[in-house]
């Protein structure tokens, strides 16, 4: 799909500078700039790339002033990073604008299936589940039994809802997420032997919630495993059975939660972060990547490390943690000094 300078300075309420007629069919880097391509300039570190890239429109601020002539077309802009990523935005929705149903597809008789939907290719919708209007289901999708799922929902290629699984309204959960398995339930036996604890909760992920690729969120023993409006949860994590995610939380790739682990609202969590069981977080907690959290933690604290504690105290403790070779050998001599003082005093 095609559009002029133009048009896209319409859209954005921007001004032409050059030939409004400049045709863009892609986006790209300003410094890998190509004919028919699109990019912005917004950080003056890439100012020089604009005098020379070959990117044929390129989305600039109104302040910007060119040290020399510039040889593409430009649209000034009020601000040229908020309206690229609306750029990106709308480019991105066109690109996964699906609809219709497969012939390959497996609808079960008593699901029911909103207005607006795509199901795509070997995607299994089981029975007595519901799927909201401008839902998209991509290939090899299997969403279980008794399933409820929004409006504009998306589940990409591989997604895998057990039983009893709710989704709220916008939500997006990538490739490989599975949602409702068990819960890691297991009780010791006294000839050393598990015995499993069945797992009859369910999994409730609430509205406008978005999942990398292959996250894994539980199901609770009894009750819900609960993913609040808004949180945002990366590649490969894991949330065990009952935990609750609160509103607005972001948690990067390969962090893990243990069972029944209460985290807040707004808190930000780095990447392999661990949580242990039965804790309680506060809202607007930050934690350093890596960290692993084995007790409660208080509003708005900024921990690292593991156990975790304080992120300036710990700071403060690894300036030290990287001086103890040298001073372990002046503890040496030291004792080697304190010997040879004794020796003497002895004699």
């Amino acid at each position: 799909m095609e559009f002029t300078a133009g048009q896209i300075a319409q859209l954005l309420g921007g001004i032409v500078e050059g030939d409004e007629n400049a045709i863009v069919n892609t986006l790209c880097k300003i410094e890998e700039g190509e004919e028919k391509g699109m990019s912005f300039l917004s950080n003056p570190k890439y100012e020089n790339y604009i005098y020379d890239t070959r990117a044929s429109v390129v989305i600039v601020n109104k302040s910007f002033v060119a040290e020399k002539k510039v040889p593409t077309t430009m649209i000034r802009v009020d601000d040229a990073y908020a309206c690229f990523a609306k750029v990106l935005d709308i480019y991105n929705q066109y690109r996964l604008n699906k609809s219709g149903i497969s012939s390959l597809a497996f609808i079960s008789e008593t699901a029911k299936v909103g207005e607006n939907s795509y199901i795509g290719e070997y995607a299994v919708i089981a029975d007595n589940a519901q799927l909201g209007e401008n839902v998209k289901v991509y290939p090899q999708v299997y969403v279980g039994d008794n399933v409820i799922i929004g409006n504009n929902v998306t589940l990409f290629p591989g997604v895998k809802l057990y039983h009893d699984t709710v989704i709220g309204d916008n939500c997006v959960l990538h490739a490989g997420v599975v949602i409702g398995s068990d819960g890691f339930g297991f009780a010791p036996l006294e000839d050393g032997s598990f015995q499993k604890i069945p797992q009859i909760g369910n999994v409730i992920i609430e509205d406008n919630v978005e999942l990398g690729a292959n996250v894994t969120i539980d199901r609770a023993t009894m009750g819900s495993t609960r993913i609040r409006k808004g949180a945002k949860i990366d590649n490969l994590c894991q949330i065990a059975h009952n935990v609750v995610i609160g509103e607005n939380t972001v948690m990067a790739a390969q962090s893990g939660v243990a069972g029944s682990t209460k985290i807040g609202s707004y808190c930000f969590i780095g990447g392999q972060v661990g949580f242990a069981g039965h804790i309680t977080i506060g809202d607007k907690v930050k934690i350093g990547a890596q960290s692993g959290i084995m007790s409660d933690v208080k509003d708005g604290q900024v921990i690292l490390g593991s156990p975790a504690i304080n992120a300036k105290d710990f700071m403060k403790s690894f300036a030290v943690h990287k001086k103890l070779p040298e001073l372990y050998s002046k503890i040496n001599e030291l004792e080697k000094r304190i010997k040879e003082l004794d020796n003497l005093l002895t004699k």
